[in-house]
Order: C-alpha cells, then sequence, then structure tokens
C-alpha cells in the first residue's frame, strides 16, 4: 500500500472514531445547538431542560409550597358553603339605597342574629344582595323577609315591589354532611381506580408517582381555598374531581413517552433512564403547555360571564376551582411527576448498575486509548514518509505500451546494427570514402 493510501486510511479510521466518541459522550436529552430560539426549542422538543438532573431543587420547592398550603388549612381553615354547614340563605335586589352594611343591620336586628356573610354578587339587572346566615326558623325567616321589605321596598324582575322579591333557602346540617361523607367517597374511589388503571396500562411506580401528584394538587388547590377564603360549595367538589381528570391525563401523557423512550434501555449504553426521562418532558412539554392554554381559555371565560355578568354562585365556584386546579395540575405534571418516578426508580438495583455503566462507557470514549495511539503513530509515519518522497523525487510512473511498439524497437535495433558495421569498416580500412554510394560529381 502507497505512503498516501496508508495516509487517506488512517485519517478516516480517526474520524469515525472521532464521530463515534462523540455520539457516545453527548446525552441523548442535550439542548439542541442548531435549534432556534427559545420557543422554538419548547416547540421542537429540542430544548434541553434539565428536569429531572434539578430534581432536589424542585422537591425543595415543592415542600416549601406544601408546608404552606398545610399550614393555611390548619390556621385559617376552610370556608364552607350553606351546602356542607347547614343555614338559611337570604337574597334581595339592592333598591332603596340597599348597601351590604345596611342589610346586615336591618338583618340583625329583626332576627338577633348576625349573619355569617353578607355580599353583592352579578352585575347590572342580574345584581343582588346575599346573606348568609345559620339555620333560621320559619318565624325568623318571615320576620327578617318583613324587616328587609319595609326598609328597601325592593322590586321583582318586572318591577313591582313586592316582599317576593326577597327569596330565601335553608339547608340541614345532616344533609352538608352526607355531603360530605359522599365527596369523601367518591375522592376515594378516583384514586383507588386511578392507580390501578395506570398499574395495569404502564407500570406500578408509574402509578404511585401519578397518585402521589394528584394528592400534591389536592394540597395546593385546598390551600389556596384556605388561604384566600374562597367559598367550598358542592360545585367546587365536582371542579376538583374533574381537574384531577385533567392532571391524570397530563401525567399519563408524560410517562407514556417514557415508557416509549425507555424501551430496549438495558440493551444500550448511550444514555441512562434519567436521561431518557428528562427528554421525554422535553418533547411533551409544548403539548402541556397547549393543553392547558386551551383548557385556560374557557374557563376564565365562564369566570367571566358567572361573576361579572349573570352572578350565579354555582358557576363561580365551578369555573374557580378548575381555573386553579389546571395550573397546579400543569406544574405537577411536567416538573414532578417524571422527577419522582426517576426517583423510584433509582432505588433498584438494575437502574443503578445500567447508569453506572453508562458513565463507564462515557470515560472510556473520551479517554486516550492504544488503539487511538496506533492510530496517531501511523498518520505521522505516512506523513513523514510522503514528505521525504516529495523532497527527493517523484515516484515513478507507469506507462502504457503503444500498439506499434515491438515494431519501433526492431527498427531501432537494425539501424543501430548499420551503424557499429559502418564504424568497424571505416576504423580497419581507414579510407572514409569507404562504404559511401558514388555518383557522377564526387
Amino acid at each position: 500500500m502507497s505512503n498516501a493510501e496508508t495516509l487517506s486510511a488512517a485519517e478516516a479510521t480517526t474520524a469515525e472514531t472521532t464521530t463515534e466518541t462523540t455520539a457516545v459522550a453527548t446525552p441523548v436529552d442535550a439542548p439542541d445547538t442548531q435549534a432556534g430560539g427559545f420557543f422554538e426549542k419548547i416547540y421542537n422538543g429540542t430544548g434541553g431542560f434539565r428536569i429531572v438532573q434539578n430534581r432536589g431543587r424542585l422537591y425543595g420547592i415543592l415542600v416549601a409550597v406544601l408546608v404552606a398550603c398545610v399550614l393555611s388549612i390548619a390556621v385559617r381553615g376552610f370556608t364552607l358553603g350553606i351546602d356542607f354547614e347547614g343555614g338559611t340563605r337570604m337574597t334581595m335586589p339592592p333598591a332603596g339605597g340597599a348597601t351590604e352594611s345596611s342589610v346586615s343591620e336591618v338583618f340583625e336586628e329583626a332576627t338577633g342574629i348576625a349573619p355569617q356573610s353578607t355580599q353583592t354578587v352579578g352585575s347590572g339587572d342580574a345584581e343582588s344582595i346575599e346573606i348568609t346566615a345559620e339555620r333560621l326558623s320559619e318565624e325568623q325567616i318571615r320576620k327578617a323577609r318583613s324587616a328587609l321589605f319595609n326598609e328597601f321596598h325592593p322590586k321583582n324582575n318586572v318591577g313591582e315591589i313586592t316582599q317576593d322579591a326577597i327569596s330565601d333557602s335553608t339547608v340541614s346540617e345532616s344533609w352538608g354532611s352526607s355531603i360530605t361523607k359522599k365527596m369523601l367517597i367518591a375522592l376515594g374511589v378516583f384514586l383507588l381506580v386511578v392507580f390501578l388503571y395506570i398499574a395495569i396500562r404502564l407500570e406500578r411506580d408509574m402509578a404511585a408517582a401519578a397518585i402521589i401528584c394528584l394528592l400534591i394538587d389536592l394540597t395546593v388547590v385546598s390551600g389556596t381555598y384556605a388561604l384566600i377564603g374562597f367559598e367550598v360549595s358542592p360545585a367546587t367538589v365536582i371542579g376538583l374531581l374533574t381537574i384531577l381528570a385533567y392532571s391524570l391525563y397530563d401525567t399519563v401523557v408524560v410517562f407514556d413517552k417514557v415508557q416509549e423512550n425507555t424501551a430496549g434501555l438495558f440493551g444500550s449504553t448511550r444514555s441512562t433512564f434519567a436521561e431518557e426521562t428528562n427528554l421525554a418532558i422535553n418533547q411533551t412539554i409544548m403539548r402541556s403547555i397547549n393543553t392547558s392554554i386551551f383548557s385556560l381559555v374557557p374557563i376564565a371565560s365562564l369566570l367571566v360571564v358567572a361573576v361579572g355578568i349573570m352572578g350565579v354562585g354555582t358557576l363561580k365556584d365551578l369555573a374557580l376551582v378548575q381555573f386553579i386546579g389546571v395550573i397546579a395540575g400543569t406544574f405537577s405534571s411536567i416538573f414532578f411527576a417524571a422527577p419522582l418516578l426517576v426517583t423510584f426508580k433509582m432505588r433498584q438495583k438494575k437502574y443503578k448498575q445500567h447508569e453506572a455503566r453508562v458513565e463507564r462507557a462515557r470515560s472510556l470514549a473520551v479517554a486516550p486509548t492504544d488503539d487511538s495511539s496506533e492510530d496517531d503513530a501511523a498518520v505521522e509515519a505516512a506523513e513523514e514518509s510522503s514528505a521525504q518522497d516529495e523532497a527527493t523525487d517523484t515516484p515513478a510512473k507507469r506507462g502504457v505500451s503503444s500498439p506499434n511498439a515491438k515494431l519501433e524497437s526492431k527498427a531501432a535495433d537494425k539501424k543501430r546494427a548499420v551503424d557499429d558495421s559502418t564504424e568497424d569498416f571505416l576504423r580497419e580500412t581507414g579510407n572514409e570514402d569507404a562504404g559511401r554510394s558514388w555518383r557522377p560529381g564526387m
């Protein structure tokens, strides 16, 4: 093999080795340096956001949020609606200069009981003043209606001044406790069914991580309600179960991608379970954000219509808990579901051993080996030999024979023989004219 061919082969081997080393040493979830801006990376799933690798910090933030929520629930408690505690609710239009404070004073004077809350709901023609108090007797309700009518003269929907413009509803304490019990049973059944489904459809560790994320969502939403003082009603419970289903859907999408990425994981040393999981989060993060945005837009519209225009309490309670829950569910499915799964997996021996194998393969790929040293030496020797050949002379080139080469060679030999015989004759005779042809005039 010539020096040029040796040099080319050595360079090709070095290039292949460099490519393989780069492929082995680069994690699969590394950011794409060739991609465009921040939003383009999110959209294409090539952002390389190290969510799983920073799970320790995320756990710290989560613990702080959960502690704040639990303290809010323990110290402030919930503002339970009339459907849970039982009581009486009276509603009247704001006529005759009625305000929240003036209505509250008239109600207390008539019944001898201070209202638990007095608030204005709705706007425009749907605006009304709502009074909530402990359960009243029929006599107390009659006195309150008469006092409010005589003081403010409210009008009904058709503009008539009548006592029927003041409405009331009473709920017993037993009915409220029955609602609470049924809510807890429904929540327990929901969590159990969810755990069994994910354990069968995916795997047990994924089911455990999903249930923990649902409990996180419950705690965050409950803490927010306790901290701000939102009223808890049956519509709130319905909305809470709805957002738990949404959060579960988002989590299952991420886990399904994790299962797809980690298929055949132990047969390769290219990536670890944590890196493949982090890649799955980056690949599904745009889908989670899009789902959240398209869920929040109609919920926000419902809040505006229910609270700002219609003043319907049931719609307000339903939309409010969904709005808070969707945001909490999005964060939990992106930042906590998959990292919790990695934490569970890394407690298992086979995942630890595989991660050690990957790290060992990367260290060997980066460190110089004997084969690479021999390749480098071959490249240097070929370069030196080539330089010496060029400095001395150009290597001989192989020619291509002409079809008349043999005839030309015979003619040259014959001519050479005639010349030799002529020279010998001259030397022998000493006559310069010997061998010449004679012609007249010479």
